[in-house]
């Protein structure tokens, strides 16, 4: 039988006033703010995830917990639904400190060691997805230890050739990589995070057009040749974070390019690091407004159809290089999270260059976006609906976070941010069941069982959206 959490409630008062002869009745109980209402939500779902979906010392996650049956599944999670768990602890993380800096400093001091702790535990076991190969890019070719999609037995022993590695499961690592760094201070996690951007970016299609301009573009991965807005848009913000962590400062990097002349000589010359961040950072919002903007204002899913079929290499002056591709399709659906980076990556632009230009984006991006992605009253009158088929209930995590990233200076975001808000409370008050919450949060549990089966990454991903709303209701 289902408590609510009202009902829970009534009954912890009434015990408490049962049990409690030195209470005054007449003084009335301190109101929880919406903020540490939520962040105390965060922490109550990330415990729970951590507790049902890993075991063991070496942290394996299961990609399935059932809360009705206790159930874990025998399936592993991929790194992409591992790394949903170091976002939950990074947005906790920041929740706290946003706490602390607005006077609560006692949630603060009681949970921050116990969360930077795990943060350190995750990042630990999330090796057993790392591998290392040899890879034959636009301009070199190097050996990389990078992550695989599946779990390895060991450390350092995951398969990562080929397909068995993406270019967008590097990057949203590379976002929580820096976000641990912000909040954490630990060089280490800097120092892996522009390792993984050196790799991403020895991913982007260098070889020249005709007319000498960049084909620009990163597959999906060094084994495929369609370039998806999930290969590209979730960079543009990281490398924005990457130049302001550098600006001022005469740290520089390695750029590899292509002679625009002659179009087949590899060049290499050292950079500032501020300077080589900010270029990529426009070069890559540039390539997915031109190449995946619809004309209904939301980003379509790839550029297909391209030529080679297949990734090849070309031979130059006796050196080996991957061949250039050209895609000619642009390739639906239009799924939010793609929509989501990219609002993130206009907030963090327009930050970082103050160009109205990216302003202007992110207003239309949002109005559009919310406009496509939401739907009113399709379940429950007064609150909006969004496809939480396949993974959609994390990549509309990654919408949300594009409206609290363009909220201040797009005041019109916060109704958009609030419809996130209440589905989560919908669910929390109406559904919560041994610490969970379900797939659809507007509609509840399935009456058997054994259909009631949870991804872990959707839980990480709604305590996520709890911590990051805590943070917003005290920075908005």
């Amino acid at each position: 039988m289902m408590i609510t959490i009202l009902s829970l409630f009534v009954l912890l008062f009434t015990a408490c006033a049962e049990n409690s002869s030195d209470t005054d009745p007449t003084t009335p109980p301190t109101e929880m703010s919406l903020s540490e209402q939520n962040l105390m939500r965060a922490m109550e779902l990330t415990d729970n995830a951590v507790s049902a979906h890993f075991t063991g010392t070496g942290m394996a996650m299961a990609r399935y917990y059932n809360p009705y049956t206790g159930a874990r599944s025998d399936e592993t999670g991929s790194v992409w639904m591992y790394t949903a768990a170091v976002e939950a602890v990074n947005a906790v993380l920041h929740g706290l400190q946003a706490q602390k800096e607005h006077g609560n400093a006692t949630l603060y001091d009681e949970n921050f060691d116990k969360y930077t702790g795990l943060l350190a535990q995750l990042y630990d076991n999330a090796d057993y997805y790392l591998g290392t190969f040899e890879l034959i890019s636009y301009t070199q070719t190097k050996e990389w230890s990078v992550y695989g999609v599946n779990r390895g037995n060991a450390k350092g022993t995951a398969k990562v050739a080929g397909i068995e590695n993406v270019y967008d499961d590097q990057m949203w690592l590379i976002r929580e990589l820096l976000e641990s760094y912000k909040i954490t201070g630990k060089t280490a996690y800097l120092e892996k995070a522009e390792y993984l951007t050196d790799y991403v970016l020895d991913g982007w299609d260098t070889t020249r057009n005709p007319d000498g301009t960049e084909r620009g573009g990163i597959t999906w991965g060094p084994g495929y040749v369609t370039k998806h807005a999930c290969s590209n848009g979730p960079m543009v913000s990281p490398l924005v974070w990457l130049h302001e962590i550098y600006k001022g400062k005469n740290d520089e990097i390695t750029y590899r390019y292509i002679d625009a002349e002659d179009k087949e000589t590899r060049k290499a010359m050292q950079v500032k690091k501020s300077e080589y961040y900010a270029d990529y950072a426009k070069k890559v919002y540039d390539w997915q407004k031109s190449s995946l903007l619809r004309s209904d204002g939301v980003y379509d899913d790839m550029r297909g159809g391209c030529s080679p079929g297949n990734p090849q290499t070309v031979t130059i002056d006796g050196t080996v290089f991957r061949k250039g591709i050209t895609c000619q399709d642009r390739v639906g659906p239009a799924i939010s999270y793609n929509s989501g980076t990219m609002l993130s990556g206009a907030a963090d632009m327009y930050r970082m260059t103050e160009d109205g230009t990216y302003l202007q984006d992110a207003k239309e991006l949002s109005d559009k976006s919310f406009q496509y992605f939401a739907k009113p009253d399709q379940t429950h009158d007064g609150y909006y609906t969004y496809n939480i088929s396949g993974f959609n209930n994390w990549f509309n995590g990654v919408l949300m976070r594009g409206y609290v990233d363009v909220q201040p200076v797009y005041g019109t975001a916060s109704s958009y941010i609030d419809t996130f808000q209440k589905n989560l409370d919908y669910g929390y008050e109406n559904f919560l069941y041994e610490g969970f919450l379900p797939t659809n949060l507007l509609v509840g549990w399935s009456l058997t069982a054994n259909n009631n089966r949870t991804e872990g990454m959707f839980n990480f991903a709604f305590a996520a959206e709890y911590a990051v709303l805590s943070r917003y209701e005290l920075t908005k």
